[in-house]
């Protein structure tokens, strides 16, 4: 009886695990970029025009993103300050071009969702990069040891 119990409750925990996984796609930029133009549209009451230059420009850039940071892992570029700064790059660019659609209040209220703490983080990942510059590398391949 304990056996039954025990492979049935198994059966179930490994089909609600398996089930849970497939659900969890992985999205590409565009789909990424299409949701969230329509969070920020629905946050910031963002007119149809601004809805659209957002997901023109999050599908743009989170595709250039992707693309830069596919080249770094290509390289073998294992310095994570790196790829920080490729992703700082890029979301920096796009809060820029959130300043020129948003009004001065959307603007406001999209600091206040975490975006000005984001933006600080940013900063500060700058600063420090400046004082102490990297240059990409790829990763060195080990020789086996021979005896």
């Amino acid at each position: 009886m304990k056996k039954l119990l025990y492979i049935i409750l198994s059966m179930l925990i490994f089909g609600s695990v398996n089930a849970f996984a497939q659900e969890q796609k992985v999205q590409t930029p565009e789909e990424m970029a299409s949701k969230e133009a329509d969070r920020l549209g629905d946050l910031l009451k963002l007119e149809y025009w601004q809805v659209f230059y957002v997901d023109s420009t999050l599908q743009h850039d989170f595709t250039a993103l992707q693309d830069e940071m596919n080249k770094l892992q290509s390289a073998r570029v294992e310095n994570y300050d790196l790829y920080m700064s490729v992703r700082d790059k890029w979301f920096e660019q796009i809060d820029n071009t959130y300043k020129k659609i948003f009004t001065p209040e959307q603007w406001a209220q999209y600091l206040k969702t975490g975006a000005a703490k984001n933006i600080k983080a940013r900063e500060k990942r700058k600063e420090k990069m400046q004082k102490s510059p990297v240059t990409a590398q790829p990763a060195k391949k080990e020789k086996p040891m021979s005896f």
